[in-house]
């Protein structure tokens, strides 16, 4: 028996826990007083399991157990995405259907945060001795630029070393740059478009857009012909505002643009190709023709790729024009070994062209760990311990944690390689016997750091 078994003894307790906290709707973009209250929730059940907490502005905080000078980290957190529409279960409650379990937050990241926990409660319980301090750190503003743990670290101890488990299995030793930008202009130029919104989060791909068109019976039809002939579903209702069109597609994260279907994108495409980008107004001209579908920057002037972590993405997240806003947020996850501010000065410069301001919302540096790093070793044995398979390293889109720790930490499960989990997606969910598997690599990983 290996120590990570130990961690099943808490099968129903861990389950337990993931739906109190996933019945918190604390989505960090619109209720940050919720992502509070799901921080409060994780440090409560902390100290009722005898550990010593911390919270830190509302914003972070950490459970400890064990002594010495020396830390080490598991950081989690506890905000979400939106649910959006669609779902097969109530999103904002844990469901065991099929030998899944959905929810949202099961994935990314309250599962993980929550399994985390029961690994410093198993350490507890065993009597083990921790030859240096072990803390859950636990964020509340992950999901809205990682600030959080801007704050966190700006009192605490900076671990020396760490993982996320906010990703995927092998060991994620290389995390694109994110360059988040919001493309706007003082006022909305357009004509036949009154109205656009589409888009909940910057770090997602938007699967559904609404517009109000101010336009003829033949502009209809033949913008219902369009619609037909493109991927996408169109549903058109006349008001007394004039034709409103919603469309759907299909949601997918950020850092994988192109596994999605965006809404924004396809129907800007589709008004374009009936009324022309003019009418449309210069902020929809700018996307239609500098971003249009694509997924890579080709017309933004921003393609690039390296060996380390592969291509550059661009998601269009939000839009949203009326007779009071004009503003797009892009994100764009760049090469490692690319510059930022070359690729901000190539789309501010493209922007321009439309009369457009644009704006750094948020920067995240890109990451890259050494092979050689202690947490690497760690990990390795904790994966192939649990599973009897070596453990791959590999590069991602994806933003967590492990960026702020200034090299002592990396990313590390929850999610096995090739599974789709539906994070940022309608049915989040993940396989429960997958998600026990998991727990026990961690847990492994967790005694690994404790007694190295």
């Amino acid at each position: 028996m290996y120590f990570g078994e130990k961690i099943l003894e808490y099968k129903d307790e861990i389950l337990h826990d993931i739906d109190e906290l996933i019945k918190i709707k604390s989505v960090s973009s619109t209720d940050r007083q919720s992502a509070a209250e799901a921080l409060e929730y994780v440090l409560g059940r902390a100290k009722e399991m005898g550990f010593e907490t911390k919270n830190i502005l509302g914003v972070a905080g950490h459970a400890e157990y064990g002594e010495g000078e020396e830390l080490a980290a598991v950081l989690a957190h506890v905000d979400v995405v939106p649910a959006g529409d669609g779902w097969s279960v109530e999103p904002y409650k844990l469901t065991e259907k099929d030998g899944k379990l959905y929810g949202r937050g099961i994935v990314d990241d309250k599962g993980p945060a929550i399994v985390a926990l029961y690994c410093l409660k198993a350490l507890k319980d065993s009597g083990v001795k921790p030859k240096r301090r072990i803390r859950v750190i636990f964020g509340a503003a992950e999901e809205i630029g990682m600030n959080d743990m801007q704050t966190y670290f700006g009192t605490e101890q900076m671990p020396s070393m760490a993982f996320t488990p906010d990703s995927e299995y092998g060991i994620c030793r290389c995390e694109k740059g994110i360059l988040q930008l919001e493309i706007s202009s003082s006022r909305h130029d357009g004509t036949t478009l009154t109205e656009f919104h589409s888009g909940n989060a910057v770090n997602a791909v938007p699967s559904k857009a609404y517009a109000l068109i101010d336009c003829t019976e033949n502009e209809d039809h033949r913008l219902r012909r369009f619609a037909d002939a493109k991927p996408g579903e169109y549903d058109f209702v006349y008001t007394m505002d004039g034709l409103k069109i919603v469309a759907k597609g299909r949601a997918a994260h950020a850092s994988v643009p192109e596994q999605g279907l965006n809404m924004a994108t396809h129907l800007i495409r589709i008004l374009a190709a009936d009324f022309g980008q003019l009418v449309l107004g210069s902020l929809c001209a700018f996307i239609d023709d500098a971003v249009g579908l694509e997924t890579d920057g080709t017309s933004l002037g921003i393609a690039c790729s390296d060996n380390e972590s592969g291509a550059l993405t661009v998601n269009v997240g939000c839009v949203d024009i009326d007779e009071n806003i004009s503003r797009a947020l892009i994100d764009i996850r760049y090469p490692v070994t690319f510059d930022s501010t070359e690729i901000f000065d190539k789309v501010s410069e493209r922007a321009s062209y439309d009369g457009l301001r644009t704006k750094v919302i948020n920067h995240e540096p890109p990451l890259l760990v050494g092979e050689d790093a202690q947490v690497m070793d760690v990990l390795r044995n904790a994966y192939k311990t649990v599973t009897g398979e070596e453990c791959e390293l590999y590069s991602t889109g994806g933003g967590t944690y492990a960026r702020t720790l200034k090299n002592n930490g990396v990313a590390f499960g929850p999610v096995q390689k090739g599974d789709n989990c539906h994070i940022h997606d309608v049915d989040e969910s993940i396989d429960k016997e997958k998600f026990f598997i998991h727990s026990q690599i961690c847990l492994e990983a967790v005694y690994g750091m404790a007694v190295l």
